[in-house]
């Protein structure tokens, strides 16, 4: 309504109605010093300089916090969804990852269940006293791969032949097998916390009981209350370059299609709807990282290896 309102008094040209709009240039640049002062005439008195500058920073960095700096900052009318991580963040992050890390300190893993014939993406995170090494896993159902493939415009079926997606006999997901293979992957493993959704998960709970399974599982929203402090200790840790990906071509698919939604609050959460792709990698790497100790703001290391428990 106050957009309405504000269009009207310019086009309407009434004198009894007085409007003063300070907004940058549609197309400015957010590091453009001249479109700050036009949207904030006050900037050098009571609206901090330094503030702005340092937002306008995070917004480069993370395409995440373009459209909030946009709006807020240079009084711009935009889009609020957008990429959650940019490719030259998203790469800073990539270096190779040590799988024996995974067996000699505490893991966490995020699961995220697909539909039936969609990814299936298991992350474990663990950390090495430098960094956290990401270990994916996806499954996805062999019959209609590459129909799949076009549909989504990625190399599914050259990556099932590389080895990054472990295709499933059938049309679609196979619980039982999935429930194997993850125990498997996991054997050896100092797990911590292993962060689901209640969703479809009482299927793969029921294969995990049949097969005798236990892990330490972690019931884990997809809302605005769980994933927030989840999207804002992921973001923290690619920021910082914190974590070794190695560069795996699905997940790197999954974190370029993620984009994100915002409460009124400002809260954020990982939108599947506007994803043109599959996101199943980045929910799952956000619900590893979510039921993670914050290390990376602890100045002891030893007191966490010595209590990795505690969160």
């Amino acid at each position: 309504m106050f957009s309405i309102w504000l269009d009207d008094a310019k086009a309407s040209g009434d004198k009894r109605i007085v409007s003063h709009l300070y907004e940058a240039d549609k197309d400015a640049d957010m590091m453009d010093k001249k479109a700050w002062k036009a949207a904030n005439p006050a900037m050098g008195s009571f609206r901090s300089r330094k503030d702005v500058e340092e937002q306008a920073e995070r917004a480069v960095r993370m395409p995440s916090f373009e459209p909030t700096f946009r709006n807020l900052v240079l009084n711009q009318r935009v889009e609020m969804s957008a990429p959650f991580v940019s490719r030259a963040i998203w790469t800073l992050n990539s270096l190779d990852i040590n799988d024996a890390v995974f067996f000699e300190n505490p893991v966490y893993v995020g699961l995220d269940l697909s539909a039936k014939n969609d990814l299936t993406a298991m992350v474990c995170i663990a950390y090495d006293g430098e960094r956290w090494h990401i270990k994916p896993t996806f499954w996805t159902p062999e019959k209609g791969l590459r129909d799949r493939a076009k549909r989504d415009r990625a190399p599914y079926d050259i990556w099932a032949e590389q080895g990054f997606i472990r295709t499933i006999p059938g049309a679609s997901i196979d619980y039982e097998t999935v429930a194997r293979e993850i125990a498997d992957a996991l054997d050896g493993m100092n797990l911590q916390a292993v962060a689901f959704d209640r969703w479809r998960f009482d299927i793969l709970k029921k294969e995990f009981d049949d097969l005798g399974i236990e892990l330490p599982l972690t019931e884990f929203g997809q809302g605005f209350r769980d994933m927030a402090p989840a999207i804002d200790t992921l973001e923290t840790l690619l920021l910082n370059e914190q974590m070794a990906h190695g560069g795996h071509p699905v997940l790197t698919m999954c974190m370029a299609n993620a984009k994100i939604e915002r409460d009124a609050a400002g809260n954020r959460k990982l939108n599947k709807q506007k994803a043109t792709g599959r996101i199943d990698g980045a929910v799952a790497l956000a619900m590893a990282a979510g039921v993670t100790p914050k290390v990376h703001e602890q100045g002891d290391l030893d007191d966490f290896l010595a209590n990795p428990l505690i969160i």
